[in-house]
């Protein structure tokens, strides 16, 4: 279980988009904090690989290499 407080303006915010879109504030707070955690443990992994040293690529050269394995 998780309690969090959120400023007037972000609960006005997460109101109105509940209600537009009929899902509820529980469901975007916990979409928000899933996508959130998943950035950050994509740049960690990001950042120890950095650290260990090695070849660097370009986002570019991958996808160039993945497009010539298919």
């Amino acid at each position: 279980m998780l309690a969090l407080r959120l400023s007037p303006e972000i609960e006005k915010r997460l109101d109105i988009l509940a209600k537009r879109t009929g899902r509820t504030k529980s469901f975007y707070a916990r979409e928000a904090i899933v996508r959130h955690i998943e950035d950050l443990e994509d740049y960690h992994l990001a950042r120890r690989r950095v650290d260990r040293g090695g070849d660097r690529i370009t986002l570019e050269e991958l996808e160039a290499e993945i497009d010539n394995a298919s």
